[in-house]
């Protein structure tokens, strides 16, 4: 009996392979038609996307030119033209030297806290090890945007006052609302609704006070908010549940706040009318923008859920499915992105799936013929 429920479990997820082979050959054809229905209408001119190349860079060496260039941007001398705008594939690097000395720098701080029993380093590992991962990718989605018209000033602001303003939005929620201390499904949905709606409204703020129109800009204000507000809400869990906390927190924020407020920062662009803001209309009318906000309080709720009677295995699952999902979504903004890009210049996209097909038909030639 135990063989057969195997048989009909392998059988099954065969099927299921299969027909996901069949349509999506990779992760780049995946999210590219989805990407692709939240888009305009494609122009003549071809140009490739290949989004499973992006990270390509990190591991090459870069002069200290190519780093400096990347910040000299936002300025009226400094930002492109849109006909001038790189129609590349993004592969940002810088980010990931930026981890490595915020990393480096809290290892010598565990170093003087534990070798040398230094207490003064106390404050020092809260406040890099809160920084470290939502800061880098904060940087990697300023890489990331190509239009380069928002300097590392307006970053920085974004990511200080909005990341404090949407702390403060996200208690005004709370003293309208009754938040139970469980941790039951609906305690967990009403988190997931108050911060996610929280951040949404500090990043309509500066989309709409900055007057931006492009999908890659609103994923960067959006990740700058959410680093902001990852940063702050983890210094304050320090006092709540000890040090160790950060160590924790700094792992988990690879796929949280950071990852669900840039999503929201795209769908919020492309939930709007084109050089106009963003409105209380476009937030109930727009299916491109609540369809991805009610994703990101699902995903925020999933996160915070602790599913009754489960051990820490189970919930290791759920945050590892929250952050691959997470990613996700955040691989169909860029390539949604790219694809406003090369709309915008007057170029058509084509997906990397038709030069395989194109390989394929000599073997079957080869096999008729014999």
């Amino acid at each position: 009996m135990k063989f057969e429920n195997k048989k009909i479990g392998r059988n099954f997820f065969s099927l299921i392979w299969t027909g996901v082979r069949r349509n999506y050959d990779n992760l780049d054809n995946l999210d590219d038609s989805i990407a692709k229905r939240l888009g305009g209408k494609e122009n003549e001119s071809p140009v490739e996307i290949h989004l499973s190349r992006m990270f390509s860079e990190v591991f090459q060496k870069h002069s200290k030119d190519e780093a400096d260039r990347l910040f000299i941007v936002g300025t009226r001398s400094t930002t492109p033209s849109l006909r001038k705008v790189s129609s590349r594939p993004v592969k940002p690097w810088f980010f990931s030297r930026i981890f490595f000395v915020l990393a480096v720098s809290f290892a010598m701080l565990m170093l003087l806290l534990f070798l040398f029993k230094s207490n003064k380093a106390i404050p020092g590992l809260i406040f890099i090890g809160s920084l470290a991962v939502p800061f880098s990718l904060m940087m990697m989605f300023f890489e990331i945007n190509v239009y380069q018209n928002i300097s590392v000033l307006q970053v920085l602001t974004t990511f200080l006052v909005g990341g404090i303003l949407s702390l403060l939005v996200t208690m005004t929620f709370y003293l309208m609302l009754p938040i139970r201390t469980d941790v039951s499904i609906e305690s967990a949905l009403i988190v997931g609704v108050v911060e996610e709606l929280a951040k949404c409204v500090v990043v309509i703020l500066f989309i709409n006070s900055y007057k931006l129109n492009y999908i890659f800009n609103g994923v960067l204000i959006g990740a700058a908010v959410g680093a902001g507000f990852s940063v702050f809400e983890s210094s304050g869990y320090v006092s709540q549940y000890g040090l160790m906390t950060i160590l924790t927190r700094s792992f988990q924020a690879v796929g949280t706040h950071t990852i669900w407020a840039a999503i929201m920062g795209g769908a919020i662009i492309l939930g709007k009318a084109r050089k106009k803001p963003f409105t209380i209309r476009d937030f109930f009318t727009n299916p491109k923008f609540y369809v991805f906000f009610l994703i990101t309080v699902i995903l925020h709720t999933f996160w915070d859920w602790d599913i009754p009677n489960t051990g820490l295995n189970v919930s290791i699952m759920q945050e590892i499915l929250d952050v691959v999902v997470g990613w996700f979504l955040i691989y169909i903004m860029i390539d949604a992105g790219l694809r406003e890009v090369k709309t915008l210049q007057g170029q058509r996209i084509i997906i990397p799936k038709a030069k395989k097909a194109k390989k394929r038909k000599p073997e079957k030639n080869n096999s008729k013929k014999r």
